[in-house]
């Protein structure tokens, strides 16, 4: 039987490359792209067509940073389709990003510059809206919808007898420092992108304590350095390309510069073809490169402090500490309670 993926953001950068990488490696698998633009997701699809021809590839149109859009979704999926093999969480946004310029020339030729491009630790801040659900943007595109999706899915993902995945695409730019439970969708900060991800290592983790059970396994992954149209945002395309030979000479002494989408999408591609239950439930996985452009993925366990946020966990209730547990539901119920009204409107938690 072939297996059902379903990849959102899947019509640029690592998401299109996993595609065509998955293709490739099994060009009979039912390959599912979800994506917000319609026209740029059948363009990703035909595309991939022309060099997969036999491919299985549909469409589903899908809004992660809109409640509305992925519960729409979730239900023409569960209509089309009676199980999901692999779910990847890869769409993502890095909204209005600013460069401290100051850090970045001082960065740029000390020791710490490696470290700074990796993680843009210190270089960058973003400026968050709010979307028509009256949620941060960053945290409901990147965090909430697809949390939302995992929820809907259930059905489809929890099989009787059988072994599924859900994998996160994650960042070197998730950052404890800029998460907190009592500003869950970061409206306080100027750093969205690093507590979304933060985030969403912390839900891998927490979905495998209530998952696993059910045949369910969730992974995050760090692509590395890529350029990306979200790395183009960053800073001008002309920019990158005078620094690229810099960045192709600096990938000789750090593996974490992967570069190109194809080389940022190896960690989600090798867990693609692991046995599930057989992965480290605490560990990330990184793609790294090579200075001789040798492709590889690396487990690293998830820093230890995370085991303190986890005591038993029960169906969509994260429980960190006694006193973060009661903020985390209360403000998921809020939200929960909200959506089955339909009277989302400028939520404050």
């Amino acid at each position: 039987m072939s297996r059902v993926v379903l990849v959102t953001g899947a019509n640029s950068g690592i998401g299109l490359a996993l595609c065509e990488r998955l293709l490739s490696h099994d060009d009979q698998l039912q390959l599912c792209l979800a994506c917000r633009n319609g026209q740029r997701a059948e363009a990703a699809r035909q595309a991939l067509l022309v060099s997969h021809p036999k491919a299985q590839v549909s469409l589903f149109q899908l809004d992660v940073g809109s409640v509305r859009s992925v519960l729409r979704a979730a239900q023409e999926i569960k209509q089309r389709y009676n199980r999901l093999d692999c779910l990847y969480l890869n769409a993502g946004i890095m909204p209005n990003p600013q460069v401290d310029h100051k850090a970045f020339y001082k960065g740029l030729f000390s020791s710490k510059a490696i470290h700074m491009f990796t993680t843009g630790e210190g270089l960058l801040t973003q400026k968050d809206t709010v979307t028509s659900d009256g949620l941060q943007q960053v945290f409901a595109t990147n965090l909430f919808g697809h949390f939302i999706l995992v929820r809907e899915l259930e059905p489809l993902l929890c099989r009787p007898g059988s072994s599924t995945q859900v994998i996160w695409t994650s960042s070197s730019n998730a950052r404890r420092s800029a998460f907190s439970l009592d500003d869950l969708q970061h409206q306080q900060g100027k750093e969205p992108y690093s507590s979304s991800k933060y985030a969403s290592d912390l839900l891998s983790l927490a979905f495998n304590r209530h998952y696993n059970s059910k045949g369910l396994y969730s992974s995050a992954i760090c692509p590395g350095l890529v350029m990306t149209n979200l790395t183009y945002g960053i800073l001008p395309s002309f920019f990158w390309t005078l620094i690229m030979p810099i960045m192709w000479f600096i990938r000789v002494f750090t593996n974490s510069f992967t570069l190109t989408p194809y080389n940022g999408a190896e960690a989600l591609f090798w867990l693609f073809k692991q046995k599930p239950e057989a992965l480290d439930p605490m560990a990330k996985y990184h793609s790294l490169t090579s200075g001789l452009g040798n492709n590889y993925t690396q487990p690293r366990k998830v820093r230890a402090g995370f085991s303190l946020f986890f005591q038993p966990y029960i169906p969509f209730q994260l429980y960190f500490t006694e006193k973060e547990s009661i903020v985390l539901c209360m403000k998921c119920s809020i939200i929960w309670n909200c959506l089955s009204q339909s009277e989302i409107t400028a939520l404050s938690f």
